[in-house]
């Protein structure tokens, strides 16, 4: 690296300022309050990227309507095991927001947290034959056992009126409806977290600073480069541990860092749009997360859902999300993003996964091509009254899927997130999309156990881990008693009773 104007030390950097930044950042704090942390955002403002309200986060993702959780295998059985996982750690997500409440650290849940029921909807005999085997799989289970299953016209009036206002008679529809589901504005949650870390003398957040470059120095410590956009000054971090929560540009900085784990690792962008309802008694008369089947050679991030969302203290109603192909990497990245994240050591998977996934491409790019009308018509299999001139387009974020190397393919595309990090753990990033917010105090626990292997093996680490997650390590799932437990302290603090 070149010769910087200002240099300085740290603990620990962590790039981005997100809901996954956020999380660690916070979860390091209670556990070791002694060690310095600088927070690095390219933006002027905190979560305006993935964890903003408006882009892909916000469903509070619990895996009780998401059906492609759940798919369906040969005989005609439901796979529920992924769906289980997701619910067991947005439970621990929503007991570690308990604990910050309880510390009032975050002072009003209802904020960034709401009770909104989430349902499922089908439409044909096919669809309502998986959705009636998924349900008798799932309520077997103490994560879901309150959930309801329906295929009378009447019942779906009451819980989904619009969409089923104007629906023919001799439409087999049926849903799934449980009424603990939640909407979460991760915006603000993370706004809330970095807001008490600044608080701190030993945090500081570094806004409009973009990191140019990370080097490994002969000492062992990171050094991390850093650009500010506004006054062109670069300077330079030193820092112990480095974590990447970049969202799409976390594979970028990755590539940078030039650790062998990070080889063969390429991103394939999915972008995207939402219809926003701007009719005001619309908007009012659906009050739930409705998620559908994704549509033939769809990605799961784009199965199609009603949502009701809470942002900024107001009702809002989204349709969507649209998918689209963009070669950015963030919504406010560059369309050079794809051609710079290609290395000779993630050629061959990046091509091998091309060549799989042909048909994602051309759906991809005929979603692009669709005009709003076009968009209109999808909006009509769940909402038959639907009109134009209620509704408007809206950009959602930005998504970075992972390819990874395959030794049967060359390389393939994963749906989900992933943590790499270097053999010694002094560095890590995220990668990857959906359900990572929901799911962020998981992934940030078990970074932490991964990259501070020693501390983590501590006594007053285990301790107050406890403290923050009282069940962490047990599976609530197995425990009725235990589930019941622990969701009616977490509703009880988050104010969903």
């Amino acid at each position: 690296m070149g010769k910087k104007t200002k240099k300085s030390e740290v603990d620990v950097v962590l790039i981005g300022a997100g809901i996954m930044s956020a999380t660690l950042g916070t979860l390091i704090n209670e556990l070791n309050p002694e060690i310095n942390i600088e927070i690095v955002e390219r933006l002027d403002v905190v979560a305006a990227e993935s964890s903003d309200a408006w882009n892909n986060a916000g469903t509070g993702h619990s895996a009780l309507c998401e059906l492609n959780y759940t798919p369906e295998q040969a005989d005609g059985s439901v796979n529920i095991t992924k769906a289980i996982n997701i619910a067991e750690q947005f439970e621990i997500s929503k007991q570690f927001w308990t604990y910050l409440v309880e510390k009032e650290i975050l002072k009003q849940p209802k904020e960034f947290i709401r009770r909104v029921p989430h349902m499922s909807a089908v439409f044909g005999e096919k669809d309502v034959a998986f959705l009636r085997t998924r349900h008798q799989t799932m309520v077997k289970e103490n994560l879901f056992k309150d959930m309801v299953f329906t295929e009378d016209r009447e019942v779906l009036k009451d819980w989904l009126p619009l969409m089923m206002d104007n629906r023919p008679e001799d439409e087999v529809v049926a849903a799934t409806r449980m009424d603990i589901g939640t909407d979460v504005n991760f915006g603000t949650l993370t706004r809330d977290l970095i807001k008490h870390l600044q608080t701190k003398n030993n945090i500081k957040l570094s806004l409009n600073q973009e990191v140019r470059d990370i080097e490994r120095e002969s000492d062992g410590l990171w050094e991390v480069e850093v650009k500010d956009v506004k006054t062109g000054e670069k300077r330079e971090i030193k820092a112990k541990f480095v974590f990447i929560g970049a969202g799409g540009h976390s594979l970028l900085l990755l590539e940078k860092s030039g650790i062998p784990e990070a080889k063969g690792y390429g991103g394939f962008p999915v972008g995207g749009q939402w219809l926003r309802c701007k009719n005001e008694e619309i908007i009012k008369k659906h009050n739930a997360k409705v998620y559908g089947k994704a549509s033939v050679g769809a990605p799961p991030m784009s199965v199609p859902h009603l949502d009701t969302r809470y942002i900024d203290g107001k009702q809002s109603l989204l349709f969507g999300p649209y998918a689209g192909f963009s070669t950015k990497f963030l919504k406010k990245g560059s369309y050079f993003d794809l051609p710079a994240s290609i290395k000779l050591s993630n050629i061959r998977p990046l091509i091998s996964a091309g060549l799989d996934n042909l048909d994602l491409t051309k759906y991809l790019i005929t979603e692009v091509m669709k005009s709003p009308s076009d968009k209109l018509d999808s909006l009509k299999q769940f909402m038959p009254t639907a009109k134009l001139e209620d509704w408007e387009i809206e950009a959602a974020g930005q998504r970075v899927q992972v390819i990874k190397k395959d030794p049967k393919h060359g390389g393939i595309l994963e749906f989900g997130t992933e943590v790499v990090s270097s053999a010694d753990g002094s560095i890590a990033a995220l990668l990857g999309a959906s359900p990572g917010a929901s799911t962020s105090v998981a992934i940030m626990i078990n970074l932490l156990k991964k990259c501070f292997p020693d501390r983590a093996k501590s006594e007053e680490y285990r301790l107050k881990l406890r403290e923050m997650i009282p069940t962490w390590g047990k599976n609530l799932n197995d425990d009725e008693t235990l589930c019941n437990e622990v969701r009616e302290r977490s509703h009880q603090a988050l104010k969903l009773a």
